[in-house]
């Protein structure tokens, strides 16, 4: 598959009756290898792998309602309390990433309230830390530190 600006990681792909899937770590099952389920696969691996993000507290493609509207977040990171620590936007590695990502993660995290945001296309990645109490953020150079207690 497309080599992204993620580390190399030990992703299972099959071919089954003609079709490529990807073993989900996290969901234990396989899922059809999309150009943005890909990505969601590497950042998975590479959150569990090399940030230790735990398994067991991650959750992908999970169903929230926005204004009526039914919407999917690609992957939400609970601290061991069960906040929302980390909310991750994937994008496929062929498509830019432009301010309606952007928009569609920040109507996300209206639901979820997460303090540290990922958007990503595999290729190009932004982080930012959210301050709720000043209604501001700022940008992250690094993946954060999962919390300890």
């Amino acid at each position: 598959m497309f080599k992204l600006n993620l580390p190399l990681n030990d992703i299972k792909i099959k071919n089954i009756n003609s079709e490529i899937y990807v073993f989900d770590i996290i969901r234990k099952k396989n899922i059809i290898l999309t150009p943005e389920e890909w990505v969601r696969q590497n950042v998975i691996h590479h959150l569990v792998n090399d940030h230790k993000y735990p398994r067991s507290l991650m959750k992908i493609e999970s169903s929230l309602k926005y204004n009526n509207l039914n919407k999917r977040s690609d992957i939400i990171v609970y601290d061991k309390k069960m906040n929302v620590f980390l909310l991750v936007e994937c994008k496929s590695f062929k498509i830019n990433i432009n301010k309606n990502a952007f928009k569609q993660i920040s109507v996300y995290n209206k639901v979820y309230k997460s303090n540290n945001i990922m958007i990503t296309n595999g290729l190009t990645h932004y982080l930012c830390e959210y301050n709720w109490n000043e209604n501001s953020f700022k940008w992250l150079d690094n993946i954060p530190l999962y919390p300890s207690n």
